[in-house]
């Protein structure tokens, strides 16, 4: 099976495209249900402007020390972004660009496959394209048809289902040979919309789909039907368009049959503009950032950038859904005839080719068909840096944990995305423990969401009056996730923490394409190093607790400090006089005694007074170190209660303590 033969792939979807253009040059706007022109309702509609900032999150706990992790570039083939490349049976679908998605088409004839029986389905021709992509760890987007102009490949041109022979009233679009089904008869609609139901009744939600296009309708199952379309004024052909009341029966059955499989429809206006109102439904731009026309005139950016009147963000901005992208992914194509020099002259456009960074920003886009990405340089820094953008670009900048834990301890991070797009999809996020041959001997999971981890910036369309463009808004914020984690049955050791977000098509293809975050520390594996850690064994190992940590209290001259030698690179001194230092949420296990080690720096002998909760503040001595940066240690027993409130203080009323670098407790 080969989704378009090879040699017709440009020229069919460069007619397709103008198609679509032509047709919406004349009808910015869908017909009515009643078939008739829904000019009013544009010119009432407005862009939705600014979007709303999400909430920051929580903010990091206090109490755990902060490690700072090296950002570095995102692999290029991270899943469910970026470039798609189509599907072609037995071939090697991991050659040219990097790319993680594999797009193909199915016409609805190779499914309803029994001529008397409009329920009956054999899904086999979608689930071996499903597996042969995901043997590659590729996930797949899809549409089916029914209306295909030209070669197909080893599918159909005419692809209506024969169990509508006989009930439903076929016509033929003479511009393009096609058999066109009345789309208003009822016994066609209910036929599609069981259809969909069973779809989603076997896919919603299966790993080895990452996006699935709403096709069904109009040519390509694109959602048009030129020239037969809603524009019956202007010439003699007749309109083969379903009703917008009955196009939105198709969007509703859709949105109902997927709850969690990403769902894109091919207009902001399709159906009178029926996804409107449905925040789980993006839009599909398959004619990407190309200029047409005399002067020439973007089909994807508004008219207020030069756009064109039909343009995908121009019908969006009319319809108010220009912030879709923020609940639901943006898809497409990037032109065919541009694709071998869209990025040639990138961030900016040229000819034909319009301001490409600008497309990518203002339709948040997350993904696109490109064949012609088969011939780019893996090395090509314009293009590296617009699949970046593309979707999400996730960084974890801090970590945030115990360098020497036991029990039960908390671990965060704080993860920025510096791409157009959320994640819209909840992988499970896991923490884990490597050795040091490299193997996870612990995993846990955590409640941690990347869906909720918004771009940090975006920019803003012209419309919205804000500023001269290109101009950019903070959005999103670095989000800050915590889970604890039961250390228990855990040797004792040194160790690697790290953590994943794992794509479920792992549990398919030994070969599923990892997600990876932007840091130096992220492995090939999918595991992203967080730092060292020493873990005791069952309560018996100790805990390490910095001086410098966040969480705890400085009071008086007391100074966070540097220090080469100290643990973490800091210390805190000018303590004594007055001032003093509080650790806080030390973890007292079962509670009872437990030995304490205070670790200090000095050059010359000082004492402090050390106490643990409320309890009766002991005097210390401490020896001189080998310098201010060179710590030593003094070992005491003290008194801890259960749990993790303890404190413990360090003071001095009448002279000067020693620097503190941390305390360990045992």
């Amino acid at each position: 099976m080969r989704t378009f033969a090879p040699r017709g792939r440009s020229l069919l979807s460069a007619l397709c495209s103008s198609a679509v253009a032509l047709s919406l040059a004349v009808l910015p706007s869908t017909a009515g249900a009643s078939g008739t022109a829904g000019a009013a309702t544009v010119a009432a509609a407005a862009a939705q402007g600014v979007p709303a900032r999400p909430a920051p999150g929580p903010a990091p706990d206090p109490s755990l020390p902060v490690h700072v992790l090296t950002r570095a570039d995102a692999p290029l083939d991270n899943p469910l972004k970026g470039f798609a490349r189509f599907y072609r049976p037995g071939a090697d679908q991991n050659t040219g660009y990097p790319h993680a998605l594999t797009w193909s088409y199915f016409g609805l004839s190779e499914v309803m496959t029994d001529p008397s029986d409009c329920r009956s389905y054999d899904w086999s021709v979608l689930d071996r394209a499903l597996d042969e992509s995901a043997s590659y760890g590729n996930q797949t987007a899809l549409r089916f048809y029914m209306e295909y102009p030209g070669d197909p490949g080893n599918h159909p041109s005419d692809a209506v289902p024969h169990c509508f022979d006989g009930h439903v009233d076929y016509r033929t679009n003479t511009r393009w040979g096609t058999t066109s089904p009345d789309y208003d008869n009822a016994y066609l609609l209910d036929g599609l919309k069981d259809f969909i139901a069973a779809f989603g009744a076997r896919y919603d939600g299966d790993p080895r789909i990452g996006f699935i296009h709403m096709g069904l309708i109009g040519l390509w199952g694109e959602w048009h039907t030129w020239p037969y379309d809603t524009d019956t004024s202007a010439d003699s052909y007749p309109n083969y368009m379903p009703t917008d009341a009955h196009g939105a029966e198709i969007v509703r059955a859709y949105t109902d049959a997927f709850p969690r499989t990403e769902l894109e429809v091919r207009y902001p206006d399709s159906a009178g503009g029926a996804a409107a109102g449905l925040p789980s439904v993006g839009f599909h731009d398959d004619s990407f950032c190309f200029r047409e026309g005399s002067p020439l005139a973007g089909v994807t950016l508004p008219r207020s950038m030069g756009g064109a009147p039909y343009s995908q963000l121009q019908r969006a901005v009319e319809r108010g859904v220009e912030n879709r992208w923020t609940t639901a992914s943006m898809g497409g194509e990037v032109r065919p005839e541009i694709q071998p020099r869209a990025f040639s002259n990138w961030p900016a456009g040229s000819g034909d080719v319009d301001d490409m960074k600008a497309c990518i920003e203002l339709e948040h886009t997350t993904w696109k068909m490109n064949e012609g990405s088969a011939a780019y340089s893996p090395t090509d820094p314009g293009v590296g840096e617009a699949v970046r953008l593309m979707g999400y670009d996730l960084t974890v900048d801090r970590a945030y944990f115990h360098d020497t834990a036991q029990g039960t301890t908390t671990v965060g991070v704080r993860i920025g995305n510096d791409g157009v797009a959320p994640f819209y999809y909840p992988w499970k996020v896991s923490l884990g423990l490597k050795d040091s041959s490299g193997e996870v001997v612990r995993t846990w999971d955590t409640p941690w969401d990347l869906r909720t981890v918004m771009p940090k910036k975006i920019r803003a369309f012209p419309d919205w009056g804000v500023g001269s463009d290109p101009t950019y808004l903070d959005h999103g914020y670095d989000r800050y996730f915590g889970a604890d984690i039961d250390l228990t049955g855990v040797t004792t050791g040194g160790y690697r923490l790290v953590m994943k977000a794992r794509n479920p098509l792992e549990s398919i293809s030994s070969k599923a394409k990892k997600l990876r975050f932007a840091d130096a520390g992220q492995n090939a594996d999918g595991w992203l190093d967080l730092g060292a850690m020493t873990v005791g064994a069952d309560g018996s190992g100790t805990a390490s607790y910095e001086a410098e940590a966040v969480g705890n209290t400085l009071t008086g001259t007391a100074v966070v400090a540097g220090c080469a030698g100290c643990s973490g690179g800091a210390k805190v001194g000018y303590l004594g006089n007055g001032a003093t230092l509080t650790f806080r949420n030390i973890d007292g296990g079962t509670g009872g005694t437990r030995q304490v080690t205070l670790h200090y720096a000095t050059a010359e002998a000082r004492s402090a007074t050390v106490r643990a909760g409320d309890g009766t503040a002991r005097t210390v001595s401490f020896s001189p170190t080998a310098g201010w940066t060179t710590p030593g240690t003094v070992t005491l027993a003290l008194d801890l209660d259960s749990g993790t409130d303890n404190t413990l203080t360090l003071a001095n009323a009448s002279g000067w303590a020693p620097d503190i670098d941390r305390i360990t407790v045992s």
